[in-house]
């Protein structure tokens, strides 16, 4: 008999959420031009937490004309003062992360510990990492002066919203440059509270503009002509609308886009640490994350071994209240999102896939699916082959390192990977032969602010993280 968990809700009393926030522009919040708003709402509840201003063309361009008129000053500051904000912003991060962890939880619907024990220490080890490069941009590789381009416009998801922040933020004010930031819709708050830590970092105005708003926001911030730099993470589809908006102008671009990650067990694999790399790889995040291993390949002499150690670990995690520090899958970001992830999952067992899912009770209220595996899959299932973005994992088997690596490569995507055996050298000759972005070896989804993340073909281009990250935002 498993141990029962009692009940270990984080408080929300942390967290103070004010009824309405406006846009931040020129450090100032202030509300949209034509006036509009949008709600955010939490997913495990659907209740809602916020009404935010929701910026249109006019307030982007207000935003870029701030971003700027900032320029001029922020990039002549020596680095080792620019520095000297970062490294304040990261401390204040770390200060206020249990406050920031929460809100996190609330307003995308993952699991506290996750937020807490992964989101932020990533945040802020992205700033502290980026602030000690700020005064020695001349030692990065990139010329013994490299310079700023300007002003970065960037655009973020919804799935991890203050680390992607993060991401973009912490690289492009190290290297002197401005900022103007749209975050997802759905997840709007992280940003706008880091926007207050801006202030309380004593950060000179205009040099960090958060513009909360839909698709259209985005486009408009893309397509500004006084816009130098264009950052966007996010799907594939969105990421080749952006670049045909840039194409034919001198906006540099760096996309990072979808994934469909295999994660490759061996036959010396050790069953229980792939088990639980497996579980990291897709249920993470509810298998929200574009580098998910949401294909498992598994050597055919063990996949009756490893299956059955799989879902005996499936049945053990815990699916409920994300303010819990118990669970281990929360909810659904959207009601979108669900539709989208059920529809895929229909269809898996429309195409003949086998469908397992362990005995789950869903709450009544917000957007929840049962972590899900499908046997029987080949590489013409549409869930093989399509970024499904939930927790949903497809199992398909190979006999020899080729066919791994044959299977690993036949999608159009190309972010991440992942490698389970005992030898060494099979690490290395299969990782040379995948072509991935990050490959990780008897590990997945592990992250570090000084190693640099991107992908091939549909997965976009350009790295970040690492001293990598800093070319995308320099004149070299």
């Amino acid at each position: 008999m498993a141990f029962e968990y009692a009940p270990a809700p984080e408080s929300r009393a942390i967290v103070d959420i004010a009824p309405s926030y406006g846009l931040f522009i020129d450090g100032e919040f202030t509300e949209a031009a034509d006036g509009k708003v949008f709600k955010t709402v939490s997913p495990s509840t659907e209740e809602v937490l916020a009404e935010v201003a929701q910026a249109g063309s006019e307030d982007v361009d207000r935003a870029v004309k701030a971003a700027r008129k900032a320029f001029e000053k922020w990039s002549a500051l020596p680095g080792s003062e620019r520095a000297k904000y970062l490294f304040r912003i990261a401390r204040i991060i770390q200060e206020r992360s249990r406050e920031l962890a929460v809100l996190e939880t609330l307003d995308n619907g993952k699991p506290i510990k996750e937020t807490r024990d992964a989101d932020l220490p990533l945040v802020a080890a992205h700033f502290f990492y980026y602030a000690g490069w700020a005064d020695k941009l001349g030692h990065a590789g990139f010329g013994p002066d490299p310079k700023p381009l300007g002003v970065a416009g960037q655009v973020i998801p919804w799935n991890f919203p203050l680390l992607m922040l993060a991401w973009k933020i912490a690289p492009a004010l190290a290297t002197g440059n401005t900022v103007v930031l749209k975050p997802a819709e759905t997840t709007p708050l992280s940003a706008l509270f880091f926007a207050d830590i801006c202030r309380q970092a004593g950060l000179p105005k205009g040099v960090v503009n958060i513009l909360p708003g839909y698709g259209d926001t985005g486009a408009a911030l893309v397509a500004h002509p006084d816009v130098d730099k264009v950052a966007f993470t996010g799907s594939t589809a969105v990421g080749k609308e952006i670049a045909r908006t840039v194409a034919g102008t001198r906006k540099k671009l760096t996309l990072e886009l979808g994934g469909k990650g295999a994660n490759i067990v061996f036959d010396d694999a050790p069953i229980d640490q792939a088990v639980e790399g497996i579980v990291t790889g897709i249920f993470f995040n509810q298998g929200q994350v574009c580098c998910a291993g949401s294909r498992l390949l598994v050597q055919e002499s063990i996949q009756d071994e490893l299956l059955d150690s799989l879902k005996r670990r499936l049945s053990t995690l815990r699916l409920g209240d994300p303010l819990d520090k118990n669970t281990d899958i929360g909810a659904i970001n959207s009601a979108e999102q669900l539709a989208r992830i059920t529809a895929l999952a229909e269809q898996g067992e429309a195409e003949g896939a086998e469908r397992w899912s362990p005995a789950c009770e869903l709450p009544s209220a917000g957007y929840w699916f049962a972590p899900t595996l499908f046997t029987n899959v080949t590489q013409a299932h549409t869930i093989a082959r399509d970024e499904i973005f939930g927790p949903v994992l497809s199992v398909l088997t190979f006999r020899t390192p080729d066919e791994a690596v044959a299977k690993a490569n036949n999608t159009q995507y190309g972010l991440s990977a992942g490698i389970w055996t005992e030898k060494g050298s099979r690490i290395l000759a299969v990782a040379n032969k995948l072509r991935a972005g990050v490959v990780w070896s008897n590990t997945f989804n592990k992250f570090d602010p000084t190693s640099p993340f991107g992908g091939y073909k549909e997965s976009g281009f350009g790295r970040e993280g690492g001293r990598h990250g800093l070319e995308a935002y320099l004149d070299v």
